[in-house]
């Protein structure tokens, strides 16, 4: 079976689609684990792995040990724990099958010659506000748009600063679903059977 990497709009609902596709399958899935990792692994505490706008420089020795990498020099802490990051998603894609929820996990993983199956969720806005309202209890729309914007945003300025390639963009996936038009177990279904299709 393949590993499965499943990047996503904030708000359409890939942690939950992901976990389901997980219990689908029978394999484990990994989100906020890359981060308990990273923060382990580096020394760096979890707001700052979350935040990756500080200044790395005073772990970067720490970080080129766990990388591997001595002739390296991170000058901001989004790419030191990208770093680790990168190295952490690789570790548990050697353990077996299973789901990776972004973090550029799609391009880590196919450049590192893994056999991954990845897939990228969208969804409507007017979906996207309603799940966030559920899950953030925040109530105003204008407030959960400008959240989805601003994270969007990031997620998008990250991957290309990582990837070289543009976040979205179908042609870097090999499924794209709209949550708004399949649903949550009509996307968990269509995962699972793309995945036992591929070859």
């Amino acid at each position: 079976m393949k590993i499965i990497t499943i990047s996503r709009e904030y708000g359409a609902g890939g942690h939950t689609i992901g976990k389901k596709v997980a219990e689908k399958l029978g394999i484990p899935i990994y989100d906020k684990d890359i981060i308990r990792a990273t923060a382990k692994a580096s020394g760096i505490d979890i707001d700052t792995i979350l935040d990756e706008q500080e200044d790395a420089s005073p772990a970067a020795s720490i970080l080129r040990s766990i990388c591997n990498f001595s002739s390296s020099y991170y000058t901001d802490t989004q790419a030191a724990i990208h770093d680790v990051q990168e190295a952490i998603i690789r570790n548990f894609a050697e353990e077996g099958p299973c789901v990776i929820l972004g973090r550029c996990a799609d391009h880590t993983l196919k450049e590192a010659g893994f056999n991954v199956f990845n897939v990228f969720l969208h969804a409507a806005l007017y979906d996207r506000v309603d799940y966030l309202r559920d899950q953030t209890g925040v109530e105003d729309e204008a407030e959960l748009r400008r959240m989805i914007a601003k994270r969007d945003s990031s997620r998008h300025n990250y991957y290309a600063k990582f990837t070289g390639k543009r976040w979205g963009e179908a042609g870097n996936y090999d499924l794209v679903l709209n949550r708004s038009v399949f649903g949550y177990d009509g996307c968990v279904e269509l995962i699972c059977s793309a995945v036992r299709a591929a070859k």
